[in-house]
């Protein structure tokens, strides 16, 4: 083994890239062969050894889950991934139409938008303790609300996730928790885990359950000392006879007060595993939840749970035909970072239907403020961020439906729609309302919390758009920078010289292949993109948007080679890269979905998005025209002349006064 200065680039290259890859290890085996040499290429960056180990069992659980998807849905084929590497951007795999619910789904979600309307109006959608009512989660299950995720073999309605995710964002409008609960339970709760991997015993036994709403359920993952780090759990089960016999804590579990069914990631002979667990019904000595002060999920209960020695039948046992536990725990996320995006287009519009009638009042010099330019700025730019969550939702949720994994795309929607409901609080609600902003009943601020946790749910941010990264760059990888690496250690060339004969012969193979893709993206010309019809606005965002990840091979490539070993310390320059690929997806997202709407301020809430971050890509600053445009927009919208906030209700003013 050498010091990190003593390692060649061909050679540093080589070994980072093997250790972003994760295969199955098999003792004496070449797979073990190849893990080794990724927990060395750690080494030779300066990590641990339990930091190596750690990394590759993280990611051996992301191929698995990648393993359980046919190649064709793969994330090498979808439409992200392709955008950037293949020589054409597959236009057709960004476009998805909205997807109507059929006649029994739509009834379901009809009448569970009644029941939360007709509680809310009443005033009996809240307990004694401010939290949901165990009334309305009955009259909800009643509607059918718990099994729409659920096939309807088994009780429930059977709904495809792309009717099902728009669906949360108008639930989200009448009442946010309450689509957040809908995710919970369908999407990382116990539905999706046991629909996936359960066998037809488990199904029948828990899904029926489940869809009528006799048992709600949640997921409990999150450990005192294991968050991002999923390889830090304690909490194990121990198969004894018939039964696993459980110990340990877990933290920030939602739902866990009215749901009573989870599925509890835990370690079993040192291995992750799910288990599908039936709380009792009451508190005892193997069972206590622990309670403690949550400023966001105000309206629901997220506690934490405390097992000794609790039993659970060893039927109850999640078995993936690939991979373990963590297998599990990720295949359900992608479905909750969609459904975080449609919860925020729901509650941004909530935002929004807020800020028009105190800006038509608010006056100052006077004049009301809904008639000054920076406060139509934020009703463009709040506008702008919905159409742009509405986008990527249905795109999402539509390659969900088509089989895809969806990983890399799942993981933009998340991102973008947390941190859009992020800026939509404190940039445009917080500064347009003003100091009644901090009310006691005002949106913002009995609701902060909620706006900014989602930035941390189904994964940080930052953390989300490195993973994005990785998953981006590892097939390049390993077609050309693991051969580099495993000719020159087979070669026993400890510092590559370009300029010996011996050392340029051993390497010819590999270094070739890699020069000629180098020359061949150099060289190439970027294609034009076959857009569909368009108006002349969104098809210049797409045409920009597609020119632009057709470039980028060159600069992620160029990435991986100066920064070598140490890429993987490179946080900062992963999470930059990575958000500038995303923000160029989400123009070429949003101006194809606006270019399929009939309604102009839809289109011109699009072009708006997509003109702010082709700025954040270019460095440009706006322009007296983008003003003037965005301007216009937020006017319309005050003029109540757009459809997208149709049914929403408006806020009251708070401690109205004569002007």
């Amino acid at each position: 083994m050498y010091a990190i200065n003593r390692v060649s680039p061909a050679l540093a290259i080589g070994i980072f890239v093997m250790s972003i890859e994760s295969p199955s290890a098999r003792p004496g085996s070449a797979d073990q062969e190849k893990q080794s040499f990724a927990e060395t290429a750690l080494k030779l960056g300066g990590k641990s050894e339990e930091e190596a180990r750690r990394t590759g069992a993280i990611d051996r659980a992301d191929d698995q889950v990648e393993a359980l998807f046919a190649p064709q849905y793969q994330t090498t084929a979808s439409p992200a991934h392709r955008a950037i590497w293949d020589r054409e951007v597959p236009i057709d795999l960004f476009r998805s139409g909205r997807v109507e619910p059929t006649a029994d789904v739509k009834r379901v979600m009809d009448d569970s938008v009644a029941v939360v309307r007709r509680h809310r109006d009443a005033g009996t959608l809240l307990d004694e303790n401010k939290k949901i009512r165990d009334e309305v989660l009955r009259d909800l299950a009643g509607a059918g609300y718990w099994g729409l995720l659920v096939d309807k073999e088994y009780g429930g309605a059977g709904a495809t996730f792309s009717a099902f995710a728009p669906f949360l964002t108008r639930m989200a409008i009448v009442d946010p928790t309450i689509a957040g609960l809908a995710s919970v339970h369908g999407c990382i709760g116990a539905v999706d885990p046991v629909r996936t991997f359960g066998t037809s015993e488990q199904k029948e036994s828990y899904l029926p359950k489940l869809a009528s709403g006799e048992r709600l359920s949640a997921f409990a993952l999150t450990e005192p000392c294991a968050g991002s780090d999923l390889t830090a759990l304690r909490t194990k089960a121990e198969l004894r006879g018939n039964q696993y016999i459980v110990n340990g804590e877990k933290l920030f579990i939602t739902n866990v007060v009215p749901g009573r069914t989870i599925g509890l990631v835990c370690l079993i002979e040192n291995k992750p595993a799910v288990l599908i667990v039936d709380l009792p019904a009451e508190e005892n000595a193997q069972f206590q939840l622990k309670k403690y002060g949550l400023y966001a999920l105000k309206q629901t209960y997220n506690q934490g749970i405390v097992f000794r020695d609790l039993p659970v039948p060893a039927e109850n046992l999640l078995k993936p035909v690939k991979g373990d536990g963590l297998t599990i725990a990720y295949h359900g996320l992608n479905l909750g970072r969609i459904a975080l995006c449609a919860n925020a287009a729901g509650t941004m519009r909530l935002m929004l239907a807020s800020m028009i009638p105190w800006a038509k009042f608010r006056r100052t010099y006077g004049a009301a403020i809904a008639s000054r330019e920076l406060v139509r700025r934020r009703l463009g730019r709040m506008a702008a961020m919905i159409v742009g969550c509405d986008a990527l939702v249905q795109w999402c949720a539509g390659l969900i439906d088509q089989g895809y994994r969806g990983e890399m795309e799942c993981v933009i929607a998340k991102i973008f729609g947390s941190e859009s409901q992020k800026e939509a609080a404190v940039e445009l609600l917080m500064k347009t309302h003003g100091g009644r902003s901090f009310l006691h009943g005002h949106l913002f601020g009995d609701y902060i919390h909620e706006y900014l946790a989602p930035c941390i749910y189904e994964g940080e941010g930052e953390v989300l758009g490195m993973s994005f990264f990785k998953s981006l760059v590892k097939a390049h990888g390993t077609e050309f920078f693991e051969p580099i690496g495993k000719a020159q250690q087979a070669a026993g060339i400890k510092n590559f010289n370009p300029v010996n004969p011996s050392h340029m012969l051993a390497m010819r193979g590999p270094l070739g292949a890699y020069a000629k893709w180098f020359a061949a993206e150099k060289l190439r010309w970027v294609s034009v993109p076959k857009l569909p019809t368009m108006p002349t606005a969104l098809r210049e965002h797409a045409e920009f948007a597609c020119d632009w990840l057709q470039r980028q091979p060159l600069e992620i490539s160029g990435t991986m080679r100066k920064h070598q070993l140490k890429l993987a310390d490179r946080q900062c320059r992963m999470a930059d890269l990575s958000q500038r690929i995303q923000d160029a997806i989400v123009i070429l997202c949003t101006s194809l979905y606006a270019a399929d709407k009939t309604d102009p301020l839809v289109q011109s809430a699009a072009d708006i998005l997509c003109r702010d971050l082709t700025r954040k890509l270019t460095g440009a600053p706006p322009s007296d025209k983008y003003f003037r445009a965005v301007s216009q927009l937020g006017e319309a919208i005050a003029d109540g002349k757009w459809t997208g906030l149709e049914g929403v209700p408006a806020e009251e003013i708070l401690m109205g006064y004569e002007n």
